[in-house]
């Protein structure tokens, strides 16, 4: 729990939703490979968002229509306090947090059982882990295959209303995951010298969030073949020639996350054909950052870039043609075959376990089906209060590269016999989080990750 009014979140969701009963599950704890041995226990963001409660095998219910709030949870006993030490009861967390009425687990059955007689409206929405689905088919006695069918519309869209706009307590507390952030890029980038290997690295971040007792915000992509775009793999030894790509964020204790990416040179200094290509992804980020405001869709600001990534890879000559033509036909999607950024916060791909179609999507703007464009995480129009990754990339894949190639796909804007020189090439991609303001955008954490040429060669030469 930290600065945030969880009544009144409850209040304003009750409000959306308008009628029947809202369930809300918390986590429970996760066996890694026996009972008590388990994972890091992480709560459901949405359940913290609302109630604030950090602790496993709780759910919340809302009564939309009374205004009545319920926390069931089982109180701790005797052996868990020898094991665990002294723990606060579900009366004592439920009164933190504003909720008048408290339970034992099971007693949550009565209440829903009431309502079904009523033919009242049961909201949920979609769960994403198994123990949370066999709990809602017992409860609701919905088939496992059939909950996601039977989610809460209206619910979904009101959760993804409310966290879209952030609040002045969690904007700061993603400041703080950046500031993280910033320290674990920094480090990896002096690290990132000839013969060092990718593991000792991805684990020197991994600690380092760690350290402020906090844990990285998704699994450390740390890798010199970076045109792989998610690679977790971390076997290599750091080579001179290369570039090192990092992509890396923290979350801290309240669950709010960053996401940052820097591509290094190995060995502190950039040849010229990386120089050439690094200068356009900068490019293409600083871009984003001018044309990101209120009132434009992120869709926009996606396919303006898109342009800037393709005149840079023409000037080079990798690329040919009428630069709107090349990017309405989606020939540059070769290079960068995913989308600008997503949303973030208590996730770092915000709520996408609601499904990405109500986060990043509306009526106004729909997906794409075309390559690359289909890929695009956030496409809707830009709110103040939104908070975004800006996240460009330039990657040459060999196997993506033979593929057109062999079907002779948009030989119109693609110069494929300069294309193959590049197939040594591996991956750039530079990410920043961004918050939309009232006037135009700026950059979350007190300070900014190296991102040019002379920065970065700065930082790695010190």
């Amino acid at each position: 729990m930290f600065n945030a009014d969880y009544k009144k979140r409850r209040e304003d969701l009750r409000k959306k939703v308008g009628n029947g009963l809202i369930i809300l599950p918390g986590n429970n704890e996760a066996p890694c490979n026996y009972p008590d041995n388990t994972y890091k226990f992480r709560q459901d963001s949405t359940f913290l968002y609302f109630f604030g409660i950090d602790q496993p095998g709780i759910t919340g219910v809302i009564d939309a229509e009374s205004g009545e709030e319920y926390l069931f949870g089982d109180d701790v006993t005797m052996d868990d306090i020898i094991w665990m030490g002294p723990q606060p009861g579900i009366k004592e967390l439920a009164a933190k947090v504003g909720v008048a009425n408290s339970a034992p687990y099971k007693a949550i059955k009565e209440v829903v059982q009431t309502a079904r007689k009523q033919n009242r409206v049961i909201h949920f929405l979609p769960p994403y882990r198994h123990d949370i689905m066999l709990y809602l088919e017992d409860l609701l006695d919905i088939r496992v295959a059939q909950l996601k069918a039977h989610s809460s519309l209206p619910l979904i869209k009101a959760v993804v209303d409310l966290r879209s706009v952030k609040e002045t307590c969690e904007i700061e507390e993603i400041e703080r995951a950046c500031d993280i952030g910033y320290e674990m890029h920094t480090t990896a980038m002096r690290l990132c010298k000839p013969g060092v290997k990718e593991q000792y690295i991805s684990g020197v971040l991994d600690g380092i969030a760690s350290s402020y007792g906090c844990m990285t915000s998704f699994a450390t992509i740390l890798s010199q073949n970076g045109e792989t775009l998610h690679n977790h793999y971390h076997g290599n030894f750091l080579e001179t020639g290369r570039m090192m790509l990092t992509d890396a964020g923290a979350e801290t204790n309240y669950h709010y996350s960053s996401d940052f990416t820097r591509t290094v040179p190995v060995g502190g200094k950039f040849d010229n054909r990386q120089k050439d290509v690094y200068n356009i992804v900068v490019a293409c980020h600083d871009h984003a950052i001018d044309f990101a405001y209120p009132g434009t869709t992120w869709k926009e600001v996606h396919l303006n870039v898109c342009k800037v990534l393709t005149q840079g890879l023409k000037d080079l000559g990798l690329m040919k043609g009428n630069v709107d033509d090349a990017v309405a036909a989606g020939a540059h999607a070769l290079f960068m075959p995913h989308g600008l950024g997503h949303m973030m916060g208590l996730d770092v791909h915000d709520m996408e376990n609601l499904g990405q179609i109500y986060v990043g999507y509306d009526d106004e703007t729909r997906p794409s089906e075309q390559f690359g464009l289909a890929s695009l995480r956030m496409g809707r129009r830009l709110q103040e209060g939104f908070v975004i990754t800006d996240e460009p990339g330039c990657y040459f894949i060999p196997a993506l590269i033979d593929k057109w190639r062999a079907e002779k796909m948009h030989t119109d804007f693609l110069n494929y016999d300069v294309i193959d020189t590049y197939k040594d090439f591996g991956g750039i991609r530079l990410e920043d989080d961004i918050l939309i303001t009232k006037e135009g955008s700026r950059f979350l954490g007190q300070k900014r990750i190296p991102l040019t040429v002379e920065e970065v060669e700065s930082i790695m030469n010190e």
